[in-house]
């Protein structure tokens, strides 16, 4: 037995040689790459296969991530993710099927997952993948919801739905303003909103949405873009304007538009 063996106590992690050479690497790495406290920090990387990598600085350290399927690079099942798991499960065990404790678990760790790199790829500006994985965690949360154990435990993962909508929203506008399509990116604005307001009516907390943190700021955004790049209202904004300075005649086309156009 090594005399590092004999230093180790029952249960104990195994410590790592002092003359480690990957413990030093990371130290360095750290020491390189400050963590910054309410800033996002992230870069792309190669793995020693050269496959690509995301890491992201946090507090105690660093995250590594891949950046298809799975961020953390297991295939839960045989599957690309622990969601295609559920739905492969899903389908196999009929009306049999429920989220026990084992797979509320995963459920909750994919969830993380997800979360870290959406906000990895925000920071990146890759605004189309972390639309992705929004809709990702989106799927996976009405899935989540409709075999929830109980109603406690859905409403855990329903609590966050505005968040991750609000974060689709804003990196689709994004994408589509850097394609060049500043209309396309005020209308994904407004149908981001639309998508919370119908998950605050549902909640039965209707009177909070417009006073909500971040809908105050995808309004502020929608507006910033009509105002710096004069996007046309929509045909239901063109309809509320004149309602409200009382141009009847307008406000009678507009109806008739937005009823032949079906929107």
């Amino acid at each position: 037995m090594s005399e590092q063996s004999r230093n180790n106590k029952p249960g104990d992690a195994p410590r790592l040689p002092k003359n480690d050479a990957s413990a030093k690497q990371l130290d360095k790495l750290l020491q390189r790459w400050p963590y910054e406290f309410g800033e996002v920090s992230a870069r792309m990387a190669r793995g020693a296969d050269g496959r690509d990598l995301i890491q992201m600085r946090v507090d105690l350290g660093v995250l590594q991530m891949e950046v298809v399927d799975r961020p953390d690079g297991d295939l839960p099942m045989g599957e690309r993710t622990f969601y295609d798991a559920l739905l492969t499960m899903a389908f196999e065990e009929g009306d049999a099927f429920m989220l026990d404790m084992g797979l509320q678990v995963e459920v909750d760790r994919e969830f993380m997952q997800f979360y870290h790199r959406r906000i990895a790829w925000l920071a990146l500006r890759e605004f189309n993948r972390a639309v992705a994985d929004a809709d990702h965690t989106l799927a996976l949360m009405d899935f989540s919801t409709a075999h929830a154990p109980d109603e406690e435990w859905a409403d855990q993962h329903e609590q966050y739905r505005p968040f991750v909508l609000f974060h689709r929203t804003q990196a689709l506008a994004l994408s589509r303003l850097e394609q060049a399509e500043p209309a396309a990116a005020v209308e994904a604005i407004r149908a981001g909103l639309k998508s919370i307001q119908e998950v605050f009516a549902r909640h039965e907390i209707a009177e909070e949405f417009d006073s909500d943190e971040l809908v105050v700021k995808l309004r502020e955004m929608k507006r910033s873009l009509v105002d710096h790049y004069e996007v046309e209202p929509s045909l239901s904004e063109q309809l509320a304007e004149a309602i409200a300075r009382e141009q009847y005649e307008r406000a009678a086309d507009l109806r008739d538009e937005i009823a032949r156009r079906g929107c």
